[in-house]
C-alpha cells in the first residue's frame, strides 16, 4: 500500500539515538509517543493541542489508521491518516487520506533508522502540500515549512530524549 504520489515539499530532521535498533523502532512504531507533541499545548498549535486516537492496530501495520481532532483559535481541525509502509526495524510511512487543517495540506510523513554500531540514527521526514483553500494556501505559505520543521524535529527530539542516558552526573571535588 505504498503511494508513490508526489508531494511539492519536503523536509527532514535527523538526529543520533542512544538506542539499538530494534529499541529505537518499537518506540517510532508507537503513534502515542512518535505524535505526544501533538497532544501538548504548545505556541506552535497557538496553545491548542489535538487528540489522537488510533484502529485495533495502534498504528501499528500498513493499512491500519490514526485520526488526529483539535481546535485552534476555535476553528475545527482534523486529519485521518494511513501507514502505507512499515518495514521492521528501519522504515515506516504514513499518509493522510483526509486532512483539514490550517497551514498544511495533505501529507506523507515518517521515519528511517541507520544503525551506527550499536546504536542508529533517525530521519524523521515530511513531504506535503499546501492546503487547497484560498485562506488556508495563504496561511500555508507563510507557515508550513516553520509548522513541517517543528513537526520533524519534535518528533526527532522526543526520540533523543526518551533515550538519553539519566545517570550521567556531574560531581564538584
Amino acid at each position: 500500500m505504498s503511494s508513490a504520489r508526489p508531494f511539492a515539499f519536503h523536509l527532514e530532521t535527523t538526529a543520533a539515538l542512544n538506542a539499538p535498533l530494534d529499541d529505537a523502532f518499537a518506540y517510532l512504531d508507537d503513534f502515542r509517543k512518535l505524535s505526544s507533541h501533538m497532544e501538548r499545548s504548545s505556541g506552535m498549535m497557538l496553545g491548542s493541542k489535538m487528540e489522537i486516537s488510533t484502529d485495533r492496530e495502534g498504528g501499528r501495520a500498513v493499512g491500519s489508521r490514526v485520526a488526529m481532532r483539535g481546535k485552534v483559535l476555535g476553528i475545527p481541525l482534523a486529519l485521518e491518516e494511513v501507514v502505507v509502509q512499515r518495514e521492521p526495524p528501519t522504515r515506516k510511512a504514513w499518509e493522510t487520506i483526509s486532512a483539514n487543517l490550517l497551514v498544511i495540506g495533505d501529507y506523507r510523513l515518517g521515519f528511517e533508522l541507520e544503525p551506527t554500531g550499536p546504536t542508529c540514527a533517525v530521519r524523521v521526514f515530511i513531504e506535503y502540500d499546501l492546503p487547497s483553500g484560498a485562506l488556508t494556501r495563504w496561511l500555508g505559505a507563510l507557515f508550513a515549512k516553520a509548522y513541517a520543521r517543528w513537526c520533524t524535529e519534535q518528533m526527532a527530539r522526543d526520540a533523543t530524549r526518551y533515550f538519553a542516558p539519566t545517570s550521567m552526573i556531574a560531581r564538584a571535588g
